[in-house]
């Protein structure tokens, strides 16, 4: 059984969560949190398999509470809840960590799916989540440019990264570059080493920001 924490200001929101969850015995709420101060107390205390976190928050963010979380070494999953106008909050979510985004009205199928991808300690994206990160990364900024580093990574990381950043999984990329899966697995642990990034959505962000890929 999958013990969860729920974190949001809404109950509206925590109850819809709670009752699709109820729907099967994999799954078991163990908590409640309505900001992220409550959230970091219940974490410590309740020590729940998979933690999913509201943004926007009174009292404490969710984004100061991931960064609570990392602050205390806490090894717990996050997926992130979010609406359709947090673009700048989803990347700095991404690169605290967060396993995954969920639209606050996701389906059944949707939110099962994404707790067991951060269970196995993996980060998924939705293809429509994947692309609002990219477009926010890709918006022009006022400020001084990132300076950039073209020979960071190889044309062949490059050209993985763009696979990964359209929503590719290692099987498919290996088969449309006509390459071994092991082959792109370690390019990615590659890329992620230069990138000083731990998954696909950070080191396709991080090489948004650097000017290495465009989309």
């Amino acid at each position: 059984m999958i013990n969860l924490l729920i974190v949001d200001d809404h109950f509206v929101v925590r109850e819809g969560l709670k009752m699709i969850l109820e729907t099967s015995d994999r799954y078991n709420v163990v908590g409640e949190a309505a900001n992220g101060e409550e959230a970091l107390d219940m974490i410590g205390r309740l020590k729940p398999d998979v933690v999913l976190m509201d943004l926007n928050m009174p009292v404490l963010s969710g984004l100061e509470a991931m960064k609570g979380i990392k602050h205390r070494g806490w090894d717990v999953p996050v997926i992130i809840l979010t609406t359709y106008n947090e673009d700048d909050l989803m990347i700095s979510g991404l690169a605290l960590g967060a396993k995954g985004y969920l639209l606050k009205d996701t389906d059944r199928e949707n939110l099962f799916r994404n707790i067991e991808s951060a269970v196995r300690g993996e980060t998924l994206l939705s293809a429509d989540v994947m692309q609002r990160v990219i477009a926010a990364r890709e918006m022009p900024k006022q400020e001084q440019p990132v300076p950039t580093d073209a020979d960071l990574l190889t044309d062949k990381e490059r050209t993985i990264l763009l696979h990964v950043a359209r929503g590719f999984k290692s099987k498919e990329i290996a088969c449309d570059m006509g390459i071994a899966e092991r082959t792109v697995k370690a390019h990615l642990t590659s890329i992620y080493n230069k990138l000083g990034v731990d998954s696909r959505p950070q080191a396709v962000a991080a090489a948004l920001e650097k000017g290495l890929i465009k989309m």
